[in-house]
């Protein structure tokens, strides 16, 4: 082999050399490429106050239904739907002619029972110095007596028909007996109504309080009876609740839970509570929808992001990531109240284990990742 031929073997070896190591550094930074970013955050025992909203009803303290007492056309409606009355403020008022003579009939009775009696008194006053000196018999002056006591018991029962009367005329006005708000009135203005009548005239609903009633998750509820102390006692000593009315806002009046269903809804596994709120301007209506917030003091507790979790067979997953920098999936147990957008975390994570924040539901156990850590005051602000 001539020298030449060497020279050229030597310039494709080189040539060849040189392509491997392009191919080798190409194959190095694909693989370099394909190691996707994350964010993630070292948790650290948190002590915060978590919040867990129910869907709640209001329904006023009282929702009373206004009926007639007697029969009778409508001849009057003082209020309209919606309107706050009053205690004792009238509500409609009822044609009933018959009760009014009934209460001149009444009257006019009285008088004649009074005739009745002043004479009768006389005739004792005359017949009885005649029996005490002997010129009549004592029969007379008892017949005397028996004609007076029959016209007081016809006087007294004259009165008490004159009382009736005039409660059964005061029922043709029909007022409110409590304080509160008028709801729907189906009936106008010439309605026949009487104490048979299917619909109510309308109904106060008094809203003073308002009661919230919203159902709890029976495993949550057996939280609050963990401990010494009865159930009932244990609801006295929880904080009190807040109130997100139906555009967001926070009622600015603060509530308590008073009383729990004593009977668990064996569809729904849940158990119905009601928190009264004091409503001393009238906001809150009755039937109108709200959500009730009670909050959770967390003391030292690991709390992640539900976001950095995903189910699988009813099961809840966290990701971790080694030094090594790969994930690992960890099956965790949280507190039955969800709070908001978090969990707090009663195993399977530990203080200083290093989580992914996202898109954990589509992340490969054992997939090499690159790291972004986070800082804990920025994922944490809205608990602060």
């Amino acid at each position: 082999m001539n020298k030449q031929s060497l020279l050229s073997i030597f310039a494709a070896s080189v040539i060849i050399v040189s392509c491997g190591k392009k191919d080798d550094k190409a194959a190095q930074a694909a693989a370099a490429g394909q190691v996707k970013e994350y964010k993630t955050l070292v948790i650290q025992p948190e002590s915060a106050t978590l919040n867990t909203d129910y869907p709640a009803s209001i329904q006023g303290q009282q929702n009373i239904e206004i009926r007639p007492r007697v029969e009778g056309y409508i001849d009057k409606i003082f209020v309209d739907e919606g309107a706050v009355v009053r205690a004792g403020q009238p509500l409609f008022k009822i044609s009933a002619p018959e009760y009014e003579q009934e209460v001149r009939t009444a009257t006019a009775s009285i008088k004649s029972a009074q005739a009745a009696v002043s004479s009768a008194k006389l005739a004792v006053n005359k017949v009885k110095p005649l029996v005490e000196k002997e010129i009549i018999s004592k029969y007379e002056l008892e017949t005397a007596q028996y004609n007076y006591d029959s016209a007081l018991a016809t006087l007294a029962q004259a009165n008490a028909s004159l009382v009736n009367a005039r409660t059964n005329l005061g029922y043709t006005t029909v007022t409110s007996p409590v304080d509160g708000v008028v709801g729907s009135i189906p009936f106008r203005l010439g309605s026949l109504v009487s104490s048979n009548n299917t619909e109510p005239l309308t109904t106060v609903s008094s809203i003073g309080n308002v009661y919230a009633y919203f159902a709890m998750n029976e495993k949550v509820l057996l939280s609050f009876s963990e401990g010494s102390g009865t159930l009932a006692q244990k609801i006295k000593q929880l904080p009190q609740v807040s109130l997100l009315l139906s555009d967001g806002s926070i009622y600015g009046e603060k509530g308590k839970i008073e009383t729990v269903n004593g009977l668990i809804n064996t569809e729904t596994g849940s158990v119905n509570i009601r928190a009264r709120f004091p409503n001393p301007r009238g906001i809150i209506r009755s039937g109108s929808s709200a959500t009730v917030r009670i909050p959770t003091q967390v003391k030292e507790g690991l709390i992640i992001p539900q976001s950095a979790t995903f189910e699988l067979q009813d099961k809840i997953f966290a990701v971790t990531v080694g030094k090594d920098g790969k994930t690992k999936n960890a099956n965790i147990t949280i507190l039955e109240n969800k709070a908001g957008n978090y969990y707090v975390v009663t195993s399977g994570l530990k203080a200083g284990d290093q989580i992914v924040l996202e898109g954990v539901a589509s992340l490969k156990e054992g997939t090499q990742i690159k790291t972004q850590n986070q800082n804990a005051e920025t994922v944490y602000a809205d608990l602060k």
